[in-house]
């Protein structure tokens, strides 16, 4: 049976995935630490909640649609893992990315994401190839 402090980190986050299907950067912004640090591992990290919505606000606006797909999700304390299909679709492509994700939870925000893929992958799909 888990703690009063997982079942908050989990809603949190399924709250957070959930709104990231808005395709909106400014929505996800209440739900991140002033001093957030989101590292997409292959990439360097943005810290502050300035620099990661600016980043997803980059992101998001070379997708018409983006989609989270949850598989699996585990909390310990205030971690929160998931494994996911995150899905882009821009113009006529679609492009699905496996993603392991790590989520800790200060306060009832966001402190630190770090999502773990294969960027080469990443790189083909917004390349156009594949």
């Amino acid at each position: 049976m888990g703690s009063e402090i997982e079942a908050e980190a989990e809603a949190l986050v399924r709250k957070f995935l959930e709104a990231v299907d808005m395709n909106d950067a400014e929505a996800l912004r209440p739900f991140l630490a002033d001093d957030v640090m989101y590292h997409n591992i292959p990439m360097d990290p943005v810290v502050g909640a300035d620099a990661a919505v600016a980043f997803l606000a980059g992101f998001m606006a070379m997708c018409d649609k983006m989609e989270i797909e949850t598989h699996h999700l585990a909390v310990r304390g205030n971690v929160v893992l998931t494994e996911r299909t995150d899905t882009f679709t821009m113009g006529q492509k679609v492009a699905p990315l496996p993603v392991m994700g790590t989520f800790e939870v200060r306060d009832g925000k966001i402190a630190a994401w770090r999502d773990y893929f294969d960027l080469g992958q990443v790189t083909t799909m917004l390349g156009g190839e594949g």
